[in-house]
């Protein structure tokens, strides 16, 4: 049986998690609930749980000043939001799970479930620093993106992402200093992340960081010269949309 304690300055919020999980969840066990980052602390230091979900607002902190108080962290945390564009992307960039208020039983259910799954994995300190960071800041110079492969957990800046390359479902990033990062996620995704902080889909395989663009090629239909040497090819249907794009850099 695995232990989890509910963190939420709300206690309505507290007893419609805790009776989801008690329905559905029979593998975990609620062992606490907490109104606060100080009695949070108090419960995680008594009980040791597995997983712990946190909200991210509380009247005397946030989440993060409790992970920072806690660490190391060794157990799963699962956050909890109230609808905030700018909160969202933080965590999306930084491979932490998050369910949003109100409480939908279904994605509660799933987080708990990839939660227990991961237990057995480490590095989520690195992810909390990431997703802290990008709460606080919005801005690609700051931004940093969590990128897991298979033995791997790397925290990247955004602004050292040269280009990344779709390889089937896969995702490849080519990066300033020459490393290069296979993902196993579709490019699809890191598009809906990157483009509002200077990223382009000039083709349906090829996410480009406007920083490096040196040059456009006329032949053969197109291409972006990259600053590191790539040639990027620009597809028919993205070329008007780049060229007016590259006039505004």
């Amino acid at each position: 049986m695995l232990s989890l304690i509910i963190i939420d300055d709300m206690q309505n919020g507290r007893e419609v998690i805790a009776s989801v999980i008690k329905k559905h969840c029979k593998n975990v066990q609620v062992v606490a609930e907490a109104e606060s980052v100080k009695t949070g602390i108090e419960a995680i230091k008594k009980h040791k749980p597995d997983i712990v979900l946190l909200d991210i607002q509380m009247h005397d902190g946030t989440g993060f000043d409790l992970l920072n108080k806690i660490k190391p962290i060794n157990f799963q945390v699962i956050f909890i939001s109230a609808y905030e564009e700018h909160a969202l992307k933080a965590f999306k960039f930084s491979a932490v799970d998050y369910i949003l208020k109100p409480i939908d039983s279904g994605e509660l259910i799933d987080a708990i479930r990839k939660a227990e799954d991961a237990l057995q994995q480490t590095g989520n300190t690195q992810n909390f620093d990431v997703v802290e960071n990008n709460y606080s800041s919005d801005s690609k110079e700051s931004k940093k993106i969590i990128l897991k492969t298979m033995d791997s957990i790397y925290a990247i800046n955004v602004k050292d992402i040269v280009h990344c390359d779709a390889e089937e479902n896969y995702t490849r990033f080519f990066l300033s200093d020459g490393r290069k990062i296979l993902i196993s996620k579709p490019l699809k995704e890191y598009d809906e992340l990157l483009t509002e902080f200077g990223f382009f889909r000039a083709h349906q395989s090829h996410l480009i960081n406007l920083d490096f663009f040196e040059h456009y090629k006329k032949a053969n239909g197109g291409f972006a010269v990259l600053k590191d040497g790539s040639v990027i090819p620009v597809s028919s249907r993205k070329k008007d949309l780049f060229l007016q794009t590259i006039e505004k850099l």
